[in-house]
């Protein structure tokens, strides 16, 4: 078990490292992607320099970087042991995915915030969080016109909501790697908005345009 965790690890790694912003920059704009706009490859900034087409695709793709190996862990290991160390791997396996995804090996560690990626793997780990996630950053896109604030704000609603759900079994064995993973991997992403929450102390966030 605990070797078959390890190479879904590498794998979920691997392919969370696919820069499909990048790979759609060259495609698209002929040049990297990253000497535009934001300069980052995830699907906000492809839809501000190439178009909402090409974001929309970009941010498909990149959910399904953390959704397939977190969901395909789970199918490889259904019969090589119980539920909660199934959940550990699946969840072993989503955090390398979405690593994999700010710090993909093919770019020199230069990669997206994240947030595509740990959407894919909440969807199969925690689906009711994800939901109220999903719904806050809707509402904060359409209202704010401020991806950076939606995503913060989804990312601190899906923790509360998931630790809210674990309640007191949240410290118990068997749910403390989605604990840990509940605080820590919100906690990385907004770490990785920095700038981001730097240029909005400062006003100079940019907004998504108006139709």
């Amino acid at each position: 078990m605990i070797g078959l965790t390890i190479v879904c690890g590498l794998i979920a790694f691997a392919v969370g490292g696919i820069p499909f912003g990048y790979l759609v920059g060259r495609q698209v704009l002929k040049d990297d992607i990253r000497n535009h706009g934001s300069g980052n490859i995830g699907a906000t900034n492809v839809t501000r320099v190439i178009g909402w087409k090409w974001g929309a695709i970009v941010l498909v793709l990149d959910a399904l970087k953390g959704l397939l190996p977190t969901w395909g862990t789970a199918q490889l290991l259904h019969s090589q042991g119980d539920a909660p160390h199934i959940v550990l791997a699946q969840i072993a396996a989503g955090v390398c995915a979405i690593v994999g995804h700010m710090y993909p090996v093919w770019l020199k560690l230069r990669g997206g915030k994240g947030i595509a990626t740990a959407l894919g793997v909440i969807l199969v780990i925690a689906p009711i969080a994800s939901a109220v996630a999903v719904g806050v950053f809707a509402i904060l896109a359409v209202t704010t016109r401020i991806v950076s604030i939606a995503s913060i704000a989804a990312t601190s609603a899906f923790a509360v909501t998931q630790l809210s759900l674990l309640g007191r079994s949240a410290l118990e064995l068997h749910q403390l790697p989605l604990t840990l993973f509940s605080v820590l991997m919100p906690t990385l992403i907004i770490w990785r908005h920095r700038s981001n929450i730097g240029r909005m102390r400062r006003g100079q966030e940019n907004r998504i345009a108006e139709p």
